[in-house]
């Protein structure tokens, strides 16, 4: 009898996905989803993340940029990720080019049954999968959604869309929900991260979070299921991120058969126009550095941009 995939039914069949939401939902008591730990009482007042006790989002649709087997089929018709970006991050990144909804919070609130709907609609339109952007602070009411949705035929594979600045414990309640884990790594030291993320540990809590996102899905394959993790890595001017740095730790602590998609399209937005390092475009000449030294690493299984694309 062939296993259930995605993985997440048979924890819907054994009850299992119900305890999760249990669990979930006791951190809007005291909330401790994100590595931040701000142990607020989400019925009463916002957390760092700006989130309550209810979903919030700004926008769903099919999503033809993501990385190629996330909007194509398994014949490869291009189908589009089904793409939700929510309102809110644990992270304060001062070039966000989302920054409307991730720290000025804008969306709308939606109920768990109309987010279920949601993800419903995304898959009657032919998405090829669930794609959430930024999706932690509103996990008790994402996976609240999913077994609403799986009791009404929901079947697509899960992304989990994030910044790396993740929980372990949370994450461990995520094996076998989440099919691939798509994953950044911003930067390669904690005083980075302070200075440009305000967050005070990004490296040392990054770095554990991705290798238990390793450790539930392996590298990312596209046989027999589509499953794993994808590191996407931004190249920013002055090379703030430290590239060599976190293509060593995919090579030597993760496997040199994960992709990482290797992305040139940084520009300046935000509270990042003024900075005296990033206040600018990235350079070809930058970028075609990134790309020789992901080379050398043997970093082969992943994905190129050209400069001025998407």
């Amino acid at each position: 009898m062939a296993e259930p995939y995605p993985y997440y039914l048979q924890k819907y069949e054994t009850g299992e996905l119900e305890r999760i939401v249990e669990k979930l939902k006791e951190n809007l008591k005291i909330c401790r989803l994100c590595p931040r730990y701000c142990m607020v009482d989400r019925r009463k007042k916002v957390g760092i993340c700006l989130q309550r006790d209810t979903a919030r989002l700004t926008n769903y649709l099919l999503h033809f940029g993501e990385e190629p087997p996330l909007v194509r089929d398994e014949d490869g018709e291009i189908k589009g990720a089904g793409t939700v970006f929510f309102s809110g991050c644990p992270m304060k990144c001062i070039y966000c080019q989302n920054f409307g909804f991730s720290q000025l919070n804008l969306g709308r609130d939606v109920s768990m049954m109309e987010l279920a709907e949601i993800f419903l609609e995304l898959q009657e339109r032919g998405a090829v999968n669930l794609d959430l952007v930024t999706p932690t602070p509103h996990l008790p009411f994402i996976v609240e959604a999913l077994r609403m949705a799986i009791e009404r035929g929901f079947r697509l594979p899960i992304v989990y869309n994030t910044s790396g600045y993740e929980s372990v414990e949370t994450l461990k309640l995520l094996d076998t929900i989440v099919d691939i884990y798509l994953v950044d790594i911003r930067y390669t030291d904690d005083e980075t991260g302070l200075r440009y993320s305000k967050v005070p540990d990004y490296w040392t809590t990054t770095k554990r979070a991705i290798k238990e996102m390793y450790r539930q899905v392996g590298a990312f394959r596209e046989n027999p299921f589509r499953r794993g993790v994808i590191v996407r890595i931004l190249v920013f001017p002055e090379d703030i991120g430290g590239y060599e740095k976190a293509f060593d730790f995919i090579v030597n602590e993760l496997s040199p058969t994960v992709p990482v998609s290797l992305m040139s399209q940084y520009f300046p937005v935000y509270k990042a126009l003024n900075d005296p390092v990033i206040g600018r475009k990235l350079t070809h000449e930058e970028y075609e550095r990134a790309v020789h030294t992901l080379e050398r690493y043997g970093l082969i299984h992943g994905w190129i941009q050209e400069m001025g694309r998407r």
